[in-house]
């Protein structure tokens, strides 16, 4: 049976989660349907630009996504501090971007008078929000409810649009965040969709890139960071252009359907995180096979784990990619 979210998100543990949605039946409602001839393309857009949208109400941010023909991989980043430091304005600004509020939340988002026995239910309306603004399955709900909608209307019909649970993983360390955010940002290439990560449509490779070419990192994105520092701002402990080459070389890798080799340069964030190149490959090719649950090295999986009171999983055996032999 599944699981209770609340037993597998910890963000005591980690604030990066591999999430995954995917359409009801596996059907073709995104993209090109061989079947029927028909394109839902234009789909894809609608996800991308709501998933973009979201990143600007919740605190919670986007490292990687990719949509496909059948189903939706993004890479989240929560983060429980931003939705603390908002006022209690700020919050209700955030929740009316999406949702309409109450009457009281109204009010008080328009400067009027909030009567004393309209106070109580203000606040706890208030809290209630903040909690949301940084949940996952909240973030999940406000991304998918409204594309289901807007497919439901488009084809004349009722009833679900995506399965009824989205999958989530736990990214317990560097190493499991960089190979999970490289296999989302190749999907497109391994199911020959495109050839190279700026021709992958509906991705974060792809924004990454266009934001590249004119020396910028996407507002909308987690951005990279270099490397760890004092007082350093929210972000990934890596260059841009050590990832970005990583990615094309890996993706040239797959789509040739040959190892290749790593460049030294790409060599640098693998050393870093201590994965040996000829496990690299593997990870970012079969992460879905690989992982069903949550990723990291045997140490980091054990503590997560234990935290949570659950026992460790068969799948622990593949924690061994992520090490050196």
């Amino acid at each position: 049976m599944p699981r209770p979210r609340r037993t597998q998100v910890s963000i005591e543990d980690t604030p990066m989660y591999h999430c995954c949605s995917r359409v009801t039946r596996r059907a073709f409602l995104f993209g090109y349907d061989e079947l029927t001839g028909k394109n839902y393309d234009h789909r894809r857009g609608w996800v991308e630009s709501q998933l973009l949208k979201l990143s600007d109400v919740f605190a919670i941010d986007i490292a990687a996504y990719a949509v496909m023909s059948n189903h939706l991989h993004v890479v989240l980043s929560v983060d429980i501090y931003e939705s603390n430091r908002w006022t209690d304005k700020e919050v209700v600004k955030h929740w009316h971007q999406i949702f309409l509020g109450t009457e009281v939340t109204q009010k008080f988002a328009k400067g009027e008078v909030i009567e004393s026995f309209e106070v109580n239910s203000l606040k706890h309306s208030i809290a209630l929000y903040r909690s949301r603004l940084s949940d996952i399955s909240w973030f999940m709900r406000s991304l998918n409810e409204p594309i289901a909608r807007m497919a439901n209307k488009e084809d004349k019909c009722t009833g679900r649009f995506w399965e009824g649970r989205f999958k989530s993983q736990a990214l317990l360390d560097e190493a499991a965040v960089l190979a999970c955010m490289t296999y989302v940002d190749l999907n497109p290439i391994r199911a020959k969709m495109a050839d190279t990560p700026e021709q992958s449509d509906y991705t974060s490779i792809q924004l990454r890139i266009q934001s590249a070419l004119n020396g910028k990192q996407p507002a909308k994105l987690l951005s990279f960071i270099g490397n760890e520092r004092l007082n350093q701002p929210k972000g990934i402990n890596f260059t841009l252009k050590d990832y970005l080459e990583l990615v094309d070389e890996t993706g040239r890798m797959i789509r040739d359907d040959k190892r290749g080799a790593i460049s030294a340069n790409a060599e640098k964030i693998l050393a870093r995180l201590n994965i040996p190149c000829e496990n690299w490959l593997k990870i970012t090719a079969d992460f879905g096979k690989l992982f069903h649950g949550p990723v990291g090295t045997l140490q980091e999986l054990t503590s997560y784990c234990e935290h949570l009171g659950k026992r460790r999983r068969h799948f622990s055996q593949n924690c061994q990619y992520f090490q050196a032999g």
